[in-house]
């Protein structure tokens, strides 16, 4: 437990859990509940859709850079006064874009708040494996991953209603009450630890060139990934120009670090084989649930005519058992080794991804729900256990910058996976237009008997022989369309279950992990 410096009276660690939990929420929140309002957005601010995508690509951009350096600047600074900057930057910039007059005004604000934003999650992670035997971090990874993992399943839901029924400004507007609580909490009830604060006081050197190349690197791989399939890929020389800066940029940084005796971002952790382990399969979770949590409203509402608030109302159901179902991950760390229980997450939420592989356009709300109450019921099972396999044997002075590079993977990886699905679904698409156009020939007797039959349906009903024939044939193409569209969709969700099962021998690689049945100091 923590111990308040001017009362010394003992904090109860589930209250610590709560206040870091708030802030956490709040930020992770902002990652996708902007995604329904950019419409709204673009037309209140005079600008194009696709110029208003960039009040998520900016957040994203920001967010990564400050990530890995959570804790390289809690140790510079202190971590209770980094968090309490970080937790106000993003409350004043979040009031700042429900204000914002303009597009840019908007976009710039949009940037600082990720900035403040992209070190809540590390630094909120730190503090609670800190305040918790290890007997007990299990169940504290669980509160704190209901609000990383619920928040992205509420948050398009929530930011449609609030658009839906107030004003997109709202969205950010609501950041306000909640920042100005996690400030009073966490200025009451959070203290560094005593090695940190030493550090802290020690005076450190600034490694610009580290500074310069990571953020450089991360910015162009988000724009990358984000403006990638919008720009067509590789066939667009700014594409190309970005992709090129963020291998240069990245690869320089980690090569840079390395020779360095205090690093931005300590990429020597990777040498543990568990945190190495635990950080890929991190990426490939934040992979597959960012994208599965994209893709599931886009075909509810383009193929089957889902409002966004009733395709929302199809993952909302999926977001509670996970919230339920954390705390009973937390509870079966204590008794079973994390990585059976990450193996058994893997296969029910693969198994889940594939139920969705077998929609077709005549799924019922109820088999949709389901479908994705099974896959969330899986993704409860990995991120407790993914990140108590992850920190086991890091040493508590490189926890902030462990959480860092964990918490990056997920983001980078939840990035990818929007991108790369996106890319295959389009692609998927033309590859089954093609295929099946081919069966839309008048050499093809059963395509002519079914448009005659479609022609002279429509000419009973008042038109006349050009406009049916005409007519019929529009039908035919848009049956086509949504047929290809859907086929896309099942081959999009069976890769994402492939995905997760492709993961599941990389656990027999990890270093046993036991189950904490005792008290374990930590030093």
């Amino acid at each position: 437990m923590q111990d308040s410096r001017n009362t010394g009276v003992a904090i109860n660690p589930w209250v610590i859990a709560l206040t870091v939990m708030l802030a956490t929420f709040m930020e992770v929140l902002d990652t996708s509940v902007a995604n329904v309002a950019l419409p709204h957005i673009a037309g209140s601010l005079s600008s194009t859709v696709d110029e208003a995508t960039w009040v998520l690509t900016s957040y994203l951009v920001s967010n990564a850079i400050v990530l890995p350096l959570s804790g390289w600047f809690s140790s510079l600074i202190g971590r209770k006064r980094f968090y309490m900057l970080c937790v106000a930057l993003f409350t004043v910039s979040s009031m700042l874009c429900g204000l914002a007059p303009s597009l840019t005004a908007l976009i710039v604000c949009r940037i600082l708040q990720g900035i403040g934003g992209g070190a809540l999650q590390p630094i909120s992670q730190a503090i609670l494996v800190e305040s918790f035997p290890r007997q007990k971090q299990g169940m504290a990874m669980a509160v704190y991953g209901m609000g990383v993992v619920v928040a992205p399943v509420i948050g398009p839901t929530l930011g449609g209603w609030i658009t839906d029924n107030y004003s997109w400004r709202w969205i950010f507007l609501i950041n306000i009450p909640v920042g100005a609580l996690s400030l009073t909490l966490t200025s009451l009830l959070i203290w560094d630890p005593v090695y940190l604060v030493r550090k802290a006081w020690k005076g450190m050197k600034v490694d610009y060139i580290g500074l310069g190349l990571l953020s450089l690197g991360l910015a162009a791989l988000e724009i990358t990934l984000d403006d990638g399939q919008k720009n067509d890929w590789f066939g667009s020389n700014f594409i190309v120009t970005m992709a090129v800066i963020a291998l240069i940029g990245l690869v320089g940084v980690v090569l840079w670090e390395l020779r360095q005796k205090e690093p931005v971002v300590d990429f020597r952790m990777l040498q543990n084989r568990n945190f190495m382990l635990s950080t890929a399969t991190m990426f490939l979770l934040g992979f597959v649930l960012y994208a599965s949590t994209m893709l599931l409203p886009v075909f509810l509402q383009t193929l089957l005519g889902y409002s966004a608030m009733r395709s929302g109302m199809v993952l909302s159901p999926g977001g509670l058992v996970i919230a339920v179902t954390m705390p009973l991950v937390g509870f079966l760390l204590s008794k079973v080794e994390p990585r059976w229980l990450v193996i058994f997450g893997l296969s029910v939420s693969a198994f889940g991804l594939f139920g969705m592989a077998g929609f077709d356009l005549d799924i019922d709300y109820h088999t949709a729900m389901m479908a994705r109450v099974v896959q969330s019921a899986g993704l409860a099972f990995l991120f407790v256990p993914i990140n108590t396999m992850a920190f086991a044997t890091v040493p508590r002075e490189k926890m902030g910058s462990a959480t860092g590079l964990i918490n990056l993977a997920r983001n980078i990886g939840g990035s990818s996976g929007i991108a790369i699905v996106t890319t295959l679904l389009a692609r998927r698409t033309q590859f089954h237009q093609a295929r099946l156009v081919g069966n839309m020939s008048p050499f093809d007797p059963n395509y002519v008997q079914a448009l005659a039959g479609t022609a002279h349906m429509l000419a009973s009903r008042g038109a006349n022989a050009t406009q049916a024939a005409a007519q019929a044939q529009g039908m035919f193409y848009g049956m086509l369309q949504r047929q290809s569209a859907m086929m896309a969709f099942v081959d999009s969700f069976y890769v994402l279950g492939i995905i997760f099962l492709a993961v599941v021998p990389l656990m027999f690689f990890v270093k046993k992990v036991g189950p904490h049945k005792g008290p374990v100091m930590m030093e």
